[in-house]
């Protein structure tokens, strides 16, 4: 790391000073409650109200100081009000809020760094202040770009909130039509590899990727009209539980939308910008998608997002009104330009790699100690734990996860919850010690649960 500036507030952490959450949170949750609505699992398992945060770390309105393992739901990748981004975003506040679409220097220099730093001729860019907005536009690209009309998508992917977004996801959870009660016509959902749960295996019992594929190849033939505009995927799942496909899933996929000349869209909201250790996650693999979605990470919590296509395709976008009256305005661009130079600068996706690998090799001790982790998953800072009932069944363990969770934050750990799959995803400017220590926080509660559940 080049200026480890966070250290400073970390020497106590968890720092502790009332229950959980405490009598200030409880009482600005209730209130705030009587006219919020829709909170997510997170909040309703873990009602605490946050107050402030820097670097690795978020204090509460009672004083509580926790160590953070969330990232803000990755979204504060390089660090609670990183000094460089805070900075850039001020000036700009300062100086020119917004001007619709016009070009800034500030945006014309973060569209020349994002294009040095995309794989391929990936170029032709435009931005937006969330991701479900730039998804939607990558969909309108993807139909003028190619004259067709359908969208395949894989099962528990995630992409956002809005109609055509959310027709790529599932659409009811908890037996509740969360999104319905029907998906947006020429959406189609297919099974995607993962490697724990696997639908098609071969003789030995190992995933098939290829059968996969072939299924694909049959969906497209008998469950569309032939009409498929794109593939619309997370390289690597969030929602789901940090779930990644095999490595020869992407590489084989690109393949077969190239034969049917389908555009691969990758939705890299989540994974992008060295969370998983890669600029983009694709990188993993050596496949360049037509169409990617950036965001999270982009802005280190300032609302910017990006939608970028090819060089040969640039021109559609000129056609099909892809501007917005937020996106690109000349704060977000201050905290996206500020961000990537954050990643370069200070050695970020190095860093990621190392702590990855460092987690991974915590984690299979774990799974190896404990009855209830059935399996272990992450690439770089992306990461999870899958509890199961029994390692044989795989019987997924949701009641186990949930308290896990919340036993976990009491001790001050800050984090995200997915049913029976434990989601980490801590900044990426971490380093070994508070790695670990969010790791102790989290085997001292898988082990209070197992006794509780008898284990």
């Amino acid at each position: 790391m080049k200026e480890l500036w966070w250290k400073q507030s970390c020497q106590k952490v968890p720092h502790l000073v009332t229950e959980r959450p405490g009598p200030k949170s409880a009482a600005l949750s209730a209130k705030g409650s009587r006219y919020i609505k829709g909170l997510s699992s997170q909040v309703k398992l873990f009602p605490v109200c946050f107050e402030k945060g820097h670097g690795i770390t978020l204090t509460d309105v009672d004083g509580n100081t926790y160590l953070d393992f969330s990232s803000g739901i990755y979204v504060t990748s390089f660090g609670h009000c990183h000094p460089k981004i805070s900075e850039a975003v001020a000036h700009w506040a300062g100086t020119l809020m917004n001007c619709h679409d016009f070009i800034t220097p500030v945006k014309e220099a973060l569209v020349e760094k994002l294009a040095a730093i995309m794989p391929g001729d990936l170029n032709a860019v435009q931005f937006y202040s969330d991701g479900a907005t730039a998804v939607e536009a990558g969909q309108r690209a993807a139909r003028a770009i190619t004259g067709k009309h359908e969208f395949i998508s894989g099962y528990r992917d995630f992409h956002g909130k809005t109609m055509g977004a959310v027709s790529c996801a599932r659409m009811a959870r908890a037996d509740v039509l969360s999104y319905g009660p029907s998906r947006s016509a020429g959406f189609y959902m297919v099974p995607r590899p993962d490697p724990y749960r696997p639908l098609f295996t071969k003789a030995d019992g190992r995933i098939d990727t290829d059968a996969y594929i072939d299924f694909y190849q049959e969906f497209i033939k008998e469950g569309t009209v032939n009409n498929v505009a794109a593939f619309i995927l997370e390289p690597a799942q969030g929602w789901a539980g940090s779930i990644f496909p095999p490595d020869d899933f992407f590489p084989k996929l690109k393949a077969l939308c190239d034969k049917h000349r389908i555009l691969l869209f990758a939705d890299e909201v989540l994974t992008g910008l060295g969370r998983t250790g890669e600029v983009l996650c694709m990188n993993h693999w050596n496949v360049c998608p037509d169409i990617v979605t950036l965001g999270k990470s982009l802005g280190n919590g300032f609302p910017v997002t990006a939608m970028i296509v090819k060089q040969e395709y640039a021109d559609v976008l000129e056609e099909i009104s892809v501007s917005s009256s937020y996106g690109g305005n000349p704060m977000a661009c201050a905290a996206a330009l500020a961000s990537i130079e954050v990643m370069e600068e200070e050695n970020i996706l190095d860093n990621v790699r190392a702590m990855g690998d460092l987690f991974m090799k915590r984690m299979h001790k774990m799974m190896q100690d404990h009855p209830i982790i059935g399996d272990i998953k992450g690439k770089g800072l992306l990461l999870g734990l899958e509890l199961v009932k029994d390692k044989s069944s795989k019987e997924p363990f949701v009641q186990a996860g949930e308290r896990v969770y919340q036993k976990a934050f009491t001790k001050g750990l800050a984090w995200i919850p997915a049913g029976h799959i434990l989601r980490m995803s801590p900044p990426l400017i971490i380093d070994e010690k508070y790695s670990m220590l969010g790791m102790d926080l989290i085997e001292e509660s898988i082990a209070e649960v197992e006794k509780e559940f008898g284990y």
